[in-house]
């Protein structure tokens, strides 16, 4: 359990992760939006905690619009039709099946039929996306350069990005992404492999980003900025 707590005035508690951080000159916040809501604070080892807090309270306003506006999670269960990865899956549930089935009926319409029990239901559906949405990740990536290339692509579950590249060469990609139209997916992949050749947000970059994109890369990404949140609807 957290030592702090942000009481936000419809009276949630939101508990306060706090992390010291070497080298760090700033004190950042990065809200959870996703259920459980947390406030992750990174701070300098000079900063007390008493500071961070302070910190927190002064940005309250800017918590609150941000908790208020984070989408509620559903519940994903048998019967339902979700779309992701540019298709529109309908979900089924047999628990005499001991492995999922992904049964394609045309590039627009595919059936999950999910094996095992039933309390295992979201987290196999989950895993299913997870792993789909790697594999046609690393389809994408294939079609830049291969000097490009990572040498590791994992997918993880964050609120603060949608995607980083390391200098090691490791692209870490929100696994989200796999709801958004397959273009802005596209273009976050883009975006980190630009990544490879200039670690910065430079006029080279943007233009770097252009070059592997192609026409459109503005609508790709106006779109995220304004539908980012919903891609953590479910789950």
């Amino acid at each position: 359990m957290s030592e702090y707590i942000f009481v936000a005035t419809d009276g949630e508690n939101i508990p306060i992760i706090i992390t010291t951080r070497r080298g760090l000159r700033n004190i950042t916040i990065r809200p959870k939006t996703t259920v459980p809501h947390e406030i992750h604070v990174s701070k300098p080892w000079i900063s007390s905690n008493a500071s961070v807090i302070k910190f927190i309270e002064s940005k309250r306003r800017w918590l609150e619009r941000i908790f208020a506006s984070a989408p509620v999670s559903r519940r994903v269960l048998p019967g339902d039709e979700i779309e992701f990865l540019g298709r529109s899956v309908k979900l089924i549930h047999d628990e005499s099946k001991r492995a999922n089935q992904f049964i394609l009926h045309d590039e627009m319409h595919a059936t999950l039929v999910v094996g095992g029990g039933a309390d295992m239901f979201e987290r196999r559906v989950r895993n299913f996306i997870k792993n789909e949405f790697l594999i046609v990740a690393k389809n994408m990536i294939k079609s830049a350069p291969r000097e490009l290339w990572p040498t590791r692509v994992v997918a993880h579950d964050t609120t603060s990005r949608w995607g980083s590249c390391s200098t090691t060469g490791t692209m870490s990609l929100s696994w989200r992404l796999a709801f958004a139209p397959t273009d802005v997916m596209r273009y976050v992949v883009m975006h980190e492999l630009a990544h490879r050749r200039h670690m910065d947000h430079s006029p080279a970059f943007w233009g770097t980003v252009s070059e592997l994109y192609g026409f459109g890369v503005e609508r790709a990404k106006r779109w995220l900025n304004q539908h980012g949140a919903e891609l953590h609807t479910y789950f």
